[in-house]
């Protein structure tokens, strides 16, 4: 239970991300804002490590574990920003509901997570309700498969994050959540700094507008930070495919999202499509539900057996 409150509670903090994202990423270099990004979010998580759990030495087993995480995370934020350029918020919180589908296959090559029927069924009606979103409502377009090129970068993106999620069960050796984040965190940072140096050193960071600054701050704490925690922290209870069945919540955070932040709302059609991915959500928790009750009666299910 504690690891669905925990994705529930990431996913509303994710969905804040695409529009404040979609206001400022044209005002910075993505690879740019994305190096501070990960550099704030290690202070901040550093900071928590030192309170609490403390570095233990083993945790610096094997660092090429972080790299490896660190290097998915920054493909995944670059690639987001990169593609809110063009994209819409919600049209790009439905391309992110695409990843459980693509965690779902991850998940069972790397951790022999199998698929149920029912996950499969729900797995395919939010991959509709994503693909209706995505194309606006418009039938003509859904035909011709035209997707944006925003849409087509931030699916490259997704494709990391999906991989990201199996790969923090397959690489952790029993550090804790805290500690494991903070390290693939500094590996990220790294990671960016390098990828992004010319980026960064172009960047006129004293000239930069005020809503890259509050996009920062919220990717920072809320969206990166506590998301970090969130995910490492249920990814380590949950079957990584449910884990990312969450996401399927954010198209409709988004919506909430922009019409707080005063932005108008999506066409109405849209909302058939948003419909869809939350059932979709519904049928897996209830797929979970019952796994749980026959396990309580002593009955195994799936992933445990």
């Amino acid at each position: 239970m504690r690891g669905h409150l925990a994705m529930a509670l990431f996913s509303m903090l994710v969905a804040g991300s695409f529009p404040l994202g979609a206001m400022m990423a044209n005002a910075v270099s993505p690879v740019a804002f994305t190096a501070l990004r990960f550099l704030l979010s290690g202070v901040i998580i550093g900071v928590a490590v030192l309170l609490t759990t403390g570095l233990p030495r083993q945790a610096a087993r094997a660092p090429w574990r972080y790299a490896v995480l660190g290097g998915l995370f920054a493909a995944y934020f670059v690639l987001m920003f990169e593609g809110l350029k063009t994209a819409a918020p919600v049209s790009a919180a439905a391309v992110f509901t695409l990843t459980p589908i693509v965690t779902a296959g991850f998940g069972f090559l790397l951790l022999r997570q199998p698929t149920t029927p029912r996950i499969a069924l729900a797995l395919a009606i939010g991959a509709a309700g994503a693909l209706w979103v995505i194309f606006r409502g418009d039938w003509q377009a859904m035909l011709r498969f035209h997707v944006g090129r925003g849409e087509a970068i931030y699916f490259a993106g997704c494709v990391a994050h999906a991989l990201y999620t199996p790969m923090v069960r397959k690489l952790n050796q029993g550090e804790h959540p805290l500690v494991f984040t903070f390290g693939m965190t500094v590996a990220g940072t790294a990671v960016t700094t390098l990828w992004g140096w010319g980026a960064i050193r172009a960047t006129d960071w004293t000239a930069l507008p005020g809503i890259v600054w509050v996009t920062l701050l919220y990717t920072s704490v809320f969206a990166s930070a506590a998301t970090f925690v969130l995910l490492q922290y249920a990814t380590l209870r949950v079957p990584a495919a449910k884990v990312m069945a969450y996401t399927y919540l954010v198209p409709a955070w988004v919506i909430l999202w922009q019409v707080a932040l005063g932005q108008p709302s999506p066409p109405a059609l849209v909302f058939a499509g948003v419909a869809l991915t939350v059932v979709a959500l519904a049928m897996l928790l209830r797929d979970d539900d019952r796994r749980g009750t026959a396990v309580r009666a002593g009955n195994p299910g799936p992933d445990e057996a």
